[in-house]
């Protein structure tokens, strides 16, 4: 599939449906869509894969209604919705591609090529055809009448949401000091605020840029990338940014870089799962071996600490390779295996012993949003499930084929849709009961 990546004006040549919606069904949409929140950046806006709307708590028998579909040929990137703009990158030939759909029917807005797809290194991807991954893995952001895009190559890219016309563009490698590390970068620019939180590759510094002109607002340590996003959380009645880069984790302060804590976690080949925080507790991990880890953290005046709490290590520990987990009142839920594709479970942890409670298997590497006392899951051949979000045991509410094609991915939910994508389709399934 090839998208019109004219910058400047919006596409006349829609993407094609490939499964008709009726138009009773599109207007529901609409109205849906009008009345709910938006899912503006990567996990969500408080960046933790949590949905605060009211949604279906059981599905019916066909299951969720779909809305539309649309192709969106090759990577892992998820839909990121607002400002009725459906964004994702895809892959366009040898390019990558950053692509704006109307959020209500999947019609193509406008596509942006943003640089080379290549992504070297190899890489256990499954695909034949590809070695070096399957397409782009960042997420856009949708903020104030603009998107913000990171590419693979580390160059970040402010885009006017109404055309995709470039306002501003900024090569972080270059800015920040650092080199492009291995399979390129597959981190989502994660906004607070007016400012974006970066790090600029290997050796390059952490670093808040202002989503306004694309200047830097401070740059702190020098560290090295991970393909794991940065996540902004408030812990202890500190709000902070929490970087997972190849030392471990580090706390920053959100408008002054000031460095909070540090939790030395340990790197081999590739970490790519985002940190999970559950009041003073902080959990990451990571595949190859490495396994997980969890730290509380104490605050003794303006002095923070962080004291492990417990690690599994080796190749049959407990670990999340890039699918982030959610959790509720203490319990992590999500999908803990490494390279079991198709085949690997979801699991209850609870977060502060790292105590499995329950595991069920044919999963994959897939991601979860938590929706209430439920959670949603999507495995990596794009099966939908609704589970309750309980440590008592699995209990499946719902399942549904959303997507045909691998998903590596997590999704997003918006005014009562979830937007979920393959490596070859996107869908809208209406779960919103209206």
């Amino acid at each position: 599939m090839k998208f019109d990546s004219s910058a400047n004006a919006v596409s006349k040549k829609s993407l094609s449906l490939l499964m008709p919606a009726a138009v009773g069904c599109l207007l529901l949409a609409s109205a849906t869509l009008a009345s709910g929140g938006d899912w503006a950046q990567y996990r969500g806006a408080n960046h933790d894969g949590i949905c605060t709307e009211e949604l279906l708590a059981t599905w019916p028998k066909k299951g969720p209604r779909i809305v539309w579909n649309a192709p969106t040929p090759g990577g892992f990137s998820c839909f990121s919705v607002g400002g009725g703009l459906a964004c994702t990158l895809v892959l366009n030939g040898d390019q990558e591609a950053c692509v704006a759909l109307n959020a209500a029917t999947g019609k193509q807005v406008w596509s942006v090529q943003l640089g080379s797809s290549k992504y070297d290194g190899g890489g256990d991807t499954g695909a034949k055809d590809n070695k070096g991954g399957d397409g782009p893995r960042s997420t856009p952001t949708i903020d104030g009448g603009r998107v913000y895009v990171l590419s693979a190559q580390l160059a970040l890219f402010c885009l006017d949401a109404k055309t995709g016309k470039e306002i501003w563009k900024k090569d972080l490698c270059q800015e920040l000091g650092g080199k492009m590390i291995r399979w390129q970068n597959a981190t989502s620019p994660v906004m607070d605020g007016d400012l974006i939180f970066v790090c600029g590759g290997d050796g390059g510094a952490l670093a808040a840029i202002n989503k306004k002109d694309g200047s830097v607002a401070w740059k702190g340590s020098t560290e090295t990338l991970t393909h794991a996003s940065p996540i902004v959380a408030t812990i202890l009645g500190v709000k902070q940014v929490i970087f997972f880069v190849k030392s471990g984790l580090v706390s920053v302060e959100p408008a002054t870089g000031k460095e909070l804590w540090r939790y030395a976690f340990s790197f081999k080949v590739s970490t790519a799962a985002s940190p999970v925080v559950s009041g003073d507790i902080v959990y990451c991990a990571a595949g190859y071996g490495v396994g997980s880890g969890a730290a509380k953290i104490a605050k003794s005046g303006d002095k923070f600490t962080a004291t492990e709490l417990w690690r599994k290590e080796g190749k049959e520990a407990l670990c999340n390779h890039w699918s982030t987990p959610v959790c509720k009142d203490g319990y992590l839920y999500g999908a803990f295996s490494f390279k079991q594709f198709g085949t690997g479970p979801l699991k209850c942890v609870e977060v502060a012993t790292g105590k499995e409670m329950w595991s069920k298997d044919g999963f994959g590497p897939g991601g979860v949003v938590l929706v209430g006392n439920n959670f949603l899951g999507l495995s990596d051949t794009g099966e939908l499930v609704l589970v309750e979000a309980s440590p008592e045991g699995y209990k499946e509410l719902g399942k549904f084929q959303a997507v045909q094609g691998k998903c590596w991915n997590t999704f997003a939910i918006s005014n009562g849709c979830v937007y979920v994508r393959s490596t070859k389709e996107g869908a809208c399934l209406n779960v919103s009961g209206r």
